[in-house]
């Protein structure tokens, strides 16, 4: 366990829920354990979700399965107060954790600090991320009505400098670093942490060492490097993943290496594990992704119900869409290894 999910872990602990709903809580994690246990199809109430508040954004990243054609056809818009209450009013006493996060920019969702109250007052102890290119005019305005209360902001940085700017297209790197030197002053004795997420690509990889160095340097607590996803990315054939076993990617994820054992507050996790099939994705038993509209999508890296939707929480119970037929069906091909069409050209399927 690494040092960030044994802070929240600590934490989740010290607030767990209370009266009848501990008793819920517990019974739930029984269920969960025994539904592993037997190998069942079916899941319980999930411990933590995903809640895409907005898919609206302003930038457009290449990194981003917004910018290609899943994103470029999908619907886009704002989850209502209601609906996003009703989802919580479900869940929250089996969560552990929830991200606010889908594949818009969080802080154009302008009532997110109404949500990050409503999920403290039901049980303080839920562990709340949100994600953020921390691009908007006013985002400092923004961030610290929830300052204090969110336990994890992650900020994607992607590279430094004029690489930052060429994969965070229409950011600014200047003012990013003043936002992030800001954002670590506000965060300073709240219980809000930093982290900074790099989704390294054949443009970025060799800025990784300095970007440590950077990172720490301005007060960082927690820095991500992630592989890029190509599951929704429509123009890049899946031969790239090669890329993450050259000698060049591997030369200097050593240096990586020995800057992490040089580090003394930062903690980075950089975790290029390849995958060799269906069976090393999650995503069919924890972190389910409700998109803005209430489907719900697969996972959050292609998060895009056009293409495929497992049933509308809006409408339905969520733990009921959890376990139709059409998600029984998602988790059979999971025991038996096998990966859907859908799920093709996933670094956790196609990395070999």
């Amino acid at each position: 366990m690494n040092k960030r999910k044994l802070k929240k872990a600590i934490t989740r602990l010290l607030n767990l829920p209370k009266n009848q709903f501990f008793f819920l809580y517990l019974s739930n994690k029984l269920k969960t354990f025994y539904y592993k246990y037997t190998k069942s199809y079916k899941v319980a109430y999930p411990s933590n979700i995903m809640l895409e508040l907005t898919n609206l954004c302003n930038l457009a990243c290449t990194t981003c399965p917004r910018v290609y054609n899943y994103g470029i056809e999908m619907d886009k818009g704002n989850m209502t107060i209601e609906n996003a209450k009703k989802t919580i009013d479900e869940v929250w006493p089996y969560l552990d954790s929830i991200g606010l996060t889908g594949l818009g920019e969080t802080f154009f969702y302008r009532d997110i600090s109404v949500i990050v109250d409503y999920i403290k007052a039901k049980n303080k102890g839920i562990i709340i991320s949100i994600s953020t290119n921390a691009m908007l005019p006013n985002f400092i305005e923004l961030a610290t009505k929830v300052v204090g209360k969110i336990d994890t902001i992650q900020i994607s940085i992607d590279g430094l400098d004029d690489v930052y700017e060429s994969i965070r297209v229409n950011a600014s790197f200047k003012r990013l670093d003043e936002n992030l030197k800001t954002m670590v002053e506000l965060c300073k004795g709240t219980k809000t942490t930093l982290m900074l997420n790099m989704v390294v690509t054949k443009d970025n990889y060799f800025q990784m060492p300095e970007l440590i160095s950077y990172a720490e340097n301005i007060g960082i607590d927690f820095l991500d490097f992630s592989q890029f996803n190509l599951a929704a990315v429509t123009n890049i054939d899946v031969s790239y993943y090669k890329f993450y076993q050259s000698k060049e990617f591997l030369d200097v994820l050593s240096e990586v290496e020995v800057a992490k054992n040089k580090t003394k507050k930062l903690a980075v996790n950089s975790n290029f594990k390849t995958g060799q099939g269906f069976k090393e994705c999650p995503f069919p038993w924890s972190h389910f992704y409700v998109c803005w509209n209430g489907e719900v999508a697969p996972c959050c890296a292609k998060p895009f119900p056009k293409e495929k939707t497992f049933g509308n929480v809006f409408e339905n119970k969520l733990i009921d869409v959890l376990n139709n037929q059409a998600y029984v069906n998602f988790r059979k091909a999971w025991f038996s290894n096998t990966t859907i069409n859908f799920c093709k050209k996933c670094h956790f399927t196609s990395l070999q």
